[in-house]
């Protein structure tokens, strides 16, 4: 992932906030046997090696007839059919002068070095011949083609994909030891907030960004626990940080982490613990507060139960209000670290380069990331068309869109140039 790091004042930069975050996370602990059809999305805490090979034994590539080379001449002639070989069946040894009928997948019957395609060969009765030479080791699998018994296929740290649990199954595996999930609480803050399908009162507006944030959490096999809305009171919202510290790893607060009146995360977060990081320099998110909240007694040490072993200081986050601001700090700044909580190897998001089909002046001291949709390009290649409303607020944006521009700070755009872009499958998968 690309971002400025260069010094912006009173902001911090998104690569000097990863930096001094990651100093400061205290990684999960504990881990748990699941089957691997449920390891999707999920961090080995262990490597992972083959137990078994794949495939097993020889077999063969395709449909035709299993061969011993040394029997095929330049001359053809007629081979005594002498067996049939479906997958899920064992032959018996070739010898001299035999073929056998084989399948795809099925195992080489022992002498059979080689398979002749059915098209390449004409059957009569019980007699084949052979009407195009083959070479030994042709149209056949060898045994551990794929995978090797032994071979460390997933290292500690790896992020379980839907094609690893093939591979998983593949040999066989029964169980696999993944990190524990994370435990995340999740606040929203703000008296005008409803939860969807409650009627709206005068100022009053749903509350989409907790369930936004709960989505992409799912995504990343965390426990949710929901604490509802928060309203806006120093009280209310200590309150609520303090019974969220007590049961979670992590704690995420949206909304309440700018300097108005009625915004009193901060200053919760600085009586309950400690403010580590506040305001990012980057566009949509600059609200954002990170720390830790601290536990009912400071001192005590991490218990040693797996269910619940962690330090008794809680991550916090605060994510802006705003949907595109919560949506960016959370998918650039919040899901790696979390990610790093679990022990992932690999975090951070991959960022492509793509040219620009779109215009724009140079930003202020802030990186922004603008909402761009994928367009094909004249010369039939493929570029970036930036949205037309970059409102933090306009949430529909974020589903009309297909990634993230990356704009550093002080620098223009113009029709052509190359970019760094987030695609959102990097960004909350």
């Amino acid at each position: 992932m690309t971002a400025n790091s260069a010094p912006a004042g009173s902001l911090t930069t998104l690569d000097d906030a990863m930096s001094q975050l990651l100093k400061t996370l205290s990684p999960v602990s504990g881990s748990e046997q699941i089957a691997p059809v449920a390891a999707s999305g999920r961090i080995l805490a262990l490597d992972f090696m083959a137990p078994r090979s794949v495939p097993p034994w020889d077999t063969s590539a395709m449909d035709g007839y299993a061969v011993r080379v040394a029997d095929l001449d330049s001359a053809p002639k007629p081979l005594r059919l002498a067996q049939r070989i479906a997958a899920g069946s064992v032959g018996k040894p070739l010898e001299p002068g035999e073929v056998a009928r084989i399948f795809t997948g099925a195992p080489m019957p022992p002498n059979a070095n080689a398979v002749i395609m059915q098209e390449n060969a004409e059957q009569v009765g019980d007699e084949v011949i052979i009407n195009k030479a083959v070479e030994v080791g042709e149209n056949l699998r060898k045994a551990g083609d794929d995978i090797k018994c032994g071979q460390t296929l997933f290292k500690a740290g790896h992020r379980c994909q839907p094609q690893d649990i093939g591979v998983l199954c593949s040999v066989g595996c029964k169980s696999v030891e993944v990190r524990r999930k994370l435990r995340v609480a999740l606040l929203a803050t703000g008296d005008e907030l409803v939860r969807p399908g409650d009627e709206l009162g005068p100022g009053q507006i749903y509350n989409s960004n907790a369930f936004t944030l709960s989505a992409l959490l799912a995504n990343l096999s965390a426990e949710v626990l929901d604490m509802s809305i928060v309203e806006d009171s120093f009280e209310a919202t200590s309150r609520a940080l303090k019974q969220a510290a007590q049961e979670a790893d992590c704690v995420i607060s949206i909304g309440g982490v700018s300097v108005g009146e009625e915004d009193h995360v901060r200053a919760a977060l600085e009586t309950l613990g400690s403010l580590e990081l506040w305001k990012l320099a980057i566009k949509p998110g600059k609200p954002f507060a990170s720390g830790k909240l601290f536990g009912a007694d400071h001192t005590r040490p991490a218990v040693s139960n797996a269910e619940s072993e962690r330090t008794t200081d809680t991550q916090f986050f605060g994510l802006p209000g705003n949907p595109v601001s919560a949506f960016v700090t959370f998918v650039l700044l919040v899901r790696p670290l979390l990610m790093s909580m679990q022990g992932c190897a690999q975090p951070l998001p991959r960022a492509l380069r793509l040219s620009a089909n779109f215009e724009a002046t140079a930003s202020e001291v802030r990186q922004q990331y603008l909402r761009v949709s994928l367009a094909s390009h004249g010369d039939g290649g493929v570029c970036l068309q930036r949205y037309r409303n970059q409102s933090s607020g306009a949430a529909l944006s974020l589903s009309e869109t297909d990634g993230l521009a990356i704009i550093p700070p002080g620098v223009g755009v113009t029709r052509g140039d190359l970019l760094d872009y987030l695609p959102f499958s990097e960004l909350i998968y």
